[in-house]
């Protein structure tokens, strides 16, 4: 256990955070998991849409410090190119 006031303070603080950052966490997969999931199904449009409201979450969460920019850099270069490919087949 903490044994200063402000680590007393950061160990708070630190869980406040965690949680937070689970939950954003969780969203940016089951946005990733939508749009797969459009991607699979083929709906052109509906896969460009949720490849979009991924992309955001991702900056989102890389402003954040949720994740790391190049991470959140990936997921939107590997949303461009699958919806590129997708769309010219």
């Amino acid at each position: 256990m903490a044994n200063t006031k402000s680590a007393i303070k950061a160990a708070r603080k630190a869980t406040r955070n965690a949680a937070r950052n689970k939950t954003t966490l969780s969203r940016l997969k089951t946005l990733r998991k939508k749009y797969e999931q459009a991607v699979t199904k083929g709906e052109a449009a509906e896969a460009r849409a949720a490849g979009v409201a991924y992309a955001s979450a991702a900056d989102k969460a890389a402003k954040k410090g949720v994740i790391h920019k190049n991470a959140a850099s990936h997921a939107k270069g590997h949303v461009a190119k699958s919806t590129q490919v997708k769309a010219k087949a």
